[in-house]
């Protein structure tokens, strides 16, 4: 509670000290109206006062009006604060994860994130809320009609307060109840973001493979479960304001038990009674508030307690204090003797490679060779265990990493695009694009070719992840941001895979295009695309085992030469001299002893 505090309640100091003020004179208003039922009773209805009639009914008045404006006040105030530093706390977390690195994304899926910035967050803003109006409003309110009760009769007083002794230690075991609980809620409400987040992403997938009633039962299994634990919290919760609904009635009959016997014999006056059964029945609803509170304070503890471990899990990547410049032309890339694990699995072993500066450099071999993750080393979305990244002779860690991944340009397999405008998507919120400069790059990555095609041209929306672009169309986007950045260093990451011939060729023109005069580095399984790089470097579980151009590879053999000789032969795919072997009945087994993965695959499909 003390850095809510301190990081977001006391930059709004005077606003709620305000609402305090005003919650202040809202529950001092509950002691007034039971104070007045003793003129009330005692000069007006008993006595016959008329001329009291009139001030006590204007008195009344006055109280209910000043009740109403401090209560609005107090609100308006109280949802300001909360709104706003709800607000600020999701952008600070948001802010503090998108600083963690690849490993903490891959252990803290997206839909539990969304769980910790949204639900956690909005639990917290409401409970603290809650606090504050029960100290404010409800505990003043409390004090001021005890003390009315009191200055009646100490012992009635004493009386109505008899049962509370009596659920000390049940109100302990509800809280403790009621906190681990919540924290199994909220786990599961993650669980539940999770799945959603991965039946919405993959719909298709879902859809082509039947999987609609499998999704669904998974997810009603984790709703019942969610479902079940937030009944046994709400139990807990509750049971708190019905000990004091147990007490408070237990209290009320010792009173009127004790204080009857008092107004028969005419030691108290009705008015007198009247004003401590007043006061005494003002106090039941803040009571049953400020137990509520208390149960309430326990599932905002739980989501503090998430907020607070991604507030402080430690950021494994950070910016030097004293960064070197950048290099400000293409520079050459160099990995020396570098080794990565991720946990007991070993992903690189001293691994060393030269990207030449303005020259393309592939890297080919087997999936889980660990090219990809060569690029999240080269990008700092990784740092190695051992050995050393450098760019243009400067090291990656002695950069500031947002100068360090300015050098990037990237183009992948999975084209990225976000929900706005094709404009947007382009311009990534850059003021300074010149209608010229965007339209060169429309024209260079062949995003100009559709554009006519589309309703509103560059203002139109691409759709959730691309969705309204065909996969052709959202590269030829991505490639037109890539231009745009003007970068120094080009990473192409399967860039075309996904693409049919057509739209390969064309996103193959606009990634030539992109490529020139820039230090490139290209994963590719598909080896037609990576023919005329200027070195090929090849890896296979982690290391470098074989570098240099096409025809120094393919004269030397290895695993490149049979990788090559796998996907080409006679200008045909290893699918397609499947397909015709197994028609014709022959044997089409490659010459190495051991059949490839992808051969035994097709061999399989095709008989």
């Amino acid at each position: 509670m003390r850095w809510l505090w301190k990081d977001y309640l006391r930059n709004h100091m005077g606003k709620l000290a305000l609402a305090v003020l005003c919650m202040i004179l809202e529950g001092s208003t509950l002691g007034a109206m039971a104070k007045l039922m003793e003129p009330m009773f005692d000069r007006v209805f008993v006595a016959g006062d008329s001329s009291m009639l009139l001030v006590v009914g204007f008195v009344l008045l006055g109280i209910f009006v000043l009740r109403a404006f401090t209560s609005v006040a107090s609100k308006v105030l109280l949802t300001r604060i909360s709104q706003r530093s709800a607000a600020d706390m999701r952008i600070d977390l948001l802010d503090r994860m998108m600083q963690q690195d690849g490993a903490f994304h891959q252990t803290h899926p997206p839909g539990f994130l969304v769980q910790r910035v949204q639900s956690d967050v909005n639990a917290v803003g409401d409970v603290w809320r809650a606090v504050i109006t029960g100290a404010g409003r409800d505990f003043i309110g409390l004090l001021v009609l005890l003390g009315v009760a009191i200055s009646i009769d100490p012992v009635w007083a004493l009386l109505a307060c008899i049962g509370i002794p009596l659920m000390v230690l049940p109100a302990a075991f509800a809280q403790r109840f009621v906190r681990g609980r919540a924290r199994e809620a909220r786990d599961l409400g993650a669980t539940l973001s999770t799945r959603l987040d991965e039946v919405f992403h993959g719909i298709v997938q879902i859809k082509l493979n039947a999987l609609e009633a499998y999704q669904a039962r998974q997810y009603r299994d984790i709703t019942k479960s969610f479902v079940s634990t937030e009944v046994r919290a709400a139990f807990g919760g509750s049971a708190i304001p019905a000990m004091i609904d147990i007490i408070s009635g237990i209290g009320f009959m010792a009173v009127i038990l004790y204080g009857g016997s008092e107004i028969i014999s005419g030691d108290k006056t009705i008015g007198e009674f009247m004003t401590f059964f007043t006061a005494m029945g003002f106090t039941f609803n803040p009571l049953r508030r400020l137990g509520a509170i208390s149960g309430q304070w326990q599932i905002a503890a739980a989501a503090l307690e998430r907020i607070k471990e991604l507030m402080d899990a430690p950021l494994n990547l950070s910016s030097p204090d004293d960064p070197h410049p950048a290099p400000t032309q293409s520079p050459d890339i160099e990995l020396d003797n570098v080794t990565l694990s991720f946990g007991e699995s070993k992903v690189l072993h001293g691994v060393s490679l030269i990207a030449k500066a303005g020259e393309t450099t592939a890297l080919v071999g087997a999936s889980g060779a660990g090219k990809s993750t060569i690029f999240n080393l080269l990008t700092r979305l990784l740092d190695p265990n051992g050995g050393t990244v450098r760019i243009g002779g400067v090291a990656t860690t002695a950069m500031a990493i947002p100068d360090l991944r300015m050098l990037f340009s990237v183009v992948s397999q999975e084209a990225l695009l976000f929900d706005e405008t094709l404009r947007e998507n382009i311009v990534l919120g850059r003021t300074d694009v010149t209608d010229t400069a965007l339209q060169t790059v429309l024209d260079a990555a062949f995003v100009s070719d559709f554009l006519p095609q589309l309703e509103h041209g560059l203002d139109t929306r691409v759709g959730p992840r691309g969705s309204a672009l065909s996969g052709g169309q959202r590269q030829r986007v991505v490639i037109a941001r890539a231009l745009l950045r003007n970068t120094p260093v080009l990473l192409l990451d399967e860039a075309t895979s996904a693409l049919d011939a057509q739209s390969e060729q064309v996103v193959q023109d606009a990634l030539d295009r992109l490529s020139e005069g820039r230090t490139t580095l290209v994963i590719a399984h598909r080896l037609s695309t990576i023919r005329g790089a200027d070195k090929i470097i090849v890896m296979d579980r982690g290391r470098v085992v074989d570098q240099g151009t096409h025809e120094a590879l393919l004269a030397r053999g290895g695993i490149y030469a049979d990788l090559y000789r796998l996907q080409f032969k006679d200008g045909k795919t290893v699918s397609e001299r499947l397909a015709n072997g197994a028609a014709a009945g022959t044997n089409t087994q490659d010459e190495t002893q051991q059949p490839s993965i992808l051969q035994r695959i097709a061999q399989r499909l095709f008989g």
